[in-house]
């Protein structure tokens, strides 16, 4: 029954704004929104395990659909909860609204059970975040605060203290159309005639990719193509930029491989397209343009000798009729030869009767998932591990989705993830790629899935330890300690939930379990024992991380094997003429 409450306000308005859905734990502060909820048509309540998984859940069906996200948090832990996963949606830029209920507002200030300052607490994670004291500054406060995450696009915060999203309401739900951010934004013309210059006047050209080249892959392609270019990309850029690409060179960094690094090294020019690379030592210091919609990211790595502010399509749309075709290939091919030969070395590093290898190799799993995912898969991937196996193994085409925590870099993000993103795309399968470290962490969110119904695959990367941070202590020159844990059984455990579960514990199994696992209707469980030994290193490392690694004894190290990228770093040789 409509009680013309502010909560019932509020959800008027989100719904009015596209929201279908909110995540969150139930729980007193809430209740007049969750009531709301349950008494508005085209709007529900998605119940999981901790607020933390409502965030990540939320951001990656921002991800996933663009759209504006909802979670909640009930007062204090419920909020404290939630900033993991804000901080993830933030970093990567996604439109998330969080309301956060708030104690009794004639107790704020008293010290009062449960009582934090949210306004405070998510400072980090927001520029926007305000807290409802009156009904009367309900519904203009809610339609703030959407276009506020519209039109960063990135996080919001509404604090409403539950007494009074429990009073009446003085007016209607604001129903006005909202505007998310659709608008191009085109380079200055002395930008482009700059940077037309400087790339006509150099020998050799690199470009590095980031997730600002979603939808420029044509335009990229044809400036490669045009000045013979070796082509670079970010893991956020690898689903954007690395299909139909016959100038691909790989990824630096420390989940790099193939000739990225010298190409971005040995190039008089290097054009950082959509990118934020954080791990500045990786990138050169010379010669780097940089172009990005967003000015404050423009020069924040590396110095520039030139800065464009602009969507990289619309820069490069403008540029290219002022480009002049460049007929020396020598640089491009000569990179893309390396690119394969380093590929080669690597792929022979661990190849070796690897199907017949107990326990299974990590690489191996990751292989046969790559060719057993349909073409239109939503993969969402765990930190550690498993970002260097999608890196090196996740085949893009245009088509898939690869979702993880790659700027904040948190763990237990993938199962989350999949959540949101099952819902965001309920005709698409949807894969997790769990670690068994991060799996662990929000274990009961199985719950959640089978809860649902959701049709989520969960393959776990189970090696009974945590694979980067040993790599990490191995680098540094010292043992592992307290990254390794006893064996679990997660299909058990699933099974116990209700959720159908499979366990692979050899090789000859993988492949069916994964087809069978994808090809279910429902949610399965693969539990796949890996390798705890098999850990990879970056494509370019420094002494000092050998004398680590020397150092380090009683582990061995692979270097991680690379898929399918070497069949097209080889398909994309067969043209080229031989030296």
């Amino acid at each position: 029954m409509a009680r013309n409450t502010v909560a019932e306000q509020l959800v008027c308005t989100l719904v009015a704004a596209g929201v279908n859905r909110i995540y969150g734990v139930v729980g007193d502060s809430l209740n007049p929104v969750v009531d709301a909820v349950h008494d508005t048509d085209g709007i529900e309540w998605i119940h999981v395990r901790n607020e933390e998984t409502a965030a990540f859940a939320a951001a990656a069906q921002a991800q996933v659909d663009g759209n504006l996200a909802v979670c909640a948090g009930s007062c204090g832990p419920g909020n404290t909860h939630l900033v993991q996963g804000l901080y993830d949606a933030q970093r990567s830029g996604v439109p998330v609204l969080a309301l956060a209920s708030h104690i009794p507002s004639r107790q704020i200030g008293t010290g009062y059970f449960q009582e934090t300052h949210p306004e405070r607490l998510f400072g980090d994670v927001t520029g926007f975040r305000e807290l409802v004291s009156h009904p009367e500054q309900m519904p203009r406060l809610a339609r703030v605060a959407i276009q506020h995450a519209l039109g960063t696009p990135g996080v919001a915060v509404l604090v409403l203290p539950g007494d009074v999203a429990g009073r009446k309401a003085t007016g209607d739900a604001d129903t006005t159309p909202v505007v998310p951010v659709r608008a191009t934004a085109w380079p200055a013309e002395d930008d482009v005639r700059e940077l037309a210059k400087r790339i006509n006047t150099a020998e050799k050209v690199a470009l590095f990719c980031g997730a600002g080249t979603r939808g420029a892959h044509g335009e990229v392609m044809t400036l490669a193509n045009r000045v013979n270019a070796p082509v670079g990309h970010t893991l956020r850029g690898k689903e954007w930029i690395q299909y139909d690409n016959p100038y691909d060179v790989g990824m630096i960094g420390l989940l790099g491989y193939g000739a990225c690094h010298e190409a971005l090294h040995e190039a008089d020019l290097v054009l950082l397209l959509g990118c934020d690379f954080p791990y500045d030592a990786f990138l050169p210091r010379r010669n780097v343009v940089q172009v990005d919609r967003d000015p404050r990211r423009l020069g924040c790595r590396v110095p520039l000798t030139l800065g464009v502010h602009g969507d990289v399509a619309a820069t490069l749309r403008s540029v290219l009729p002022l480009i002049g075709h460049k007929s020396d290939t020598r640089f491009l091919h000569d990179m893309l030869r390396r690119h394969e030969r380093a590929l080669t070395k690597v792929v022979e590093a661990y190849t070796g009767n690897i199907a017949d290898r107990t326990p299974i190799h990590p690489e191996y799993v990751a292989r046969l998932l790559d060719e057993a995912a349909p073409d239109d898969a939503v993969f969402t991937v765990d930190t550690g591990m498993n970002n260097v196996w999608a890196a090196r193994y996740l085949t893009p085409n245009g088509r898939r989705r690869v979702i993880g925590s790659f700027t904040h870099g948190s763990m237990a993000n993938a199962l989350p993830h999949a959540i949101g993103a099952a819902y965001a795309a309920p005709d698409r399968r949807v894969i997790s790629l769990s670690g068994d470290g991060g799996l662990s962490m929000l274990l009961g969110e199985l719950i959640t899935v089978h809860q649902h119904g959701l049709p989520i695959t969960t393959v776990v990367f189970d090696n009974s330890s945590l694979g980067m941070v040993r790599l990490e202590m191995m680098v540094d020159g010292m043992p592992a300690f307290q990254t390794d844990h006893p064996p679990v059984d997660y299909a058990a455990i699933a099974g116990a939930i209700g959720m159908r579960a499979l366990r692979v514990t050899r090789p000859d199994e993988v492949r069916d379990a994964l087809r069978e696992a994808i090809a279910a209707p429902e949610a399965v469980l693969v539990d796949v024992v890996t390798d705890p030994n098999a850990l990879s290193i970056p494509s370019r490392i420094t002494a000092d991380q050998v004398a680590g690694f020397a150092l380090s004894a009683g582990r061995t190290v692979l270097q991680g094997g690379v898929g399918s990228m070497i069949d097209l770093a080889r398909s994309n040789l067969r043209n080229l003429p031989r030296p």
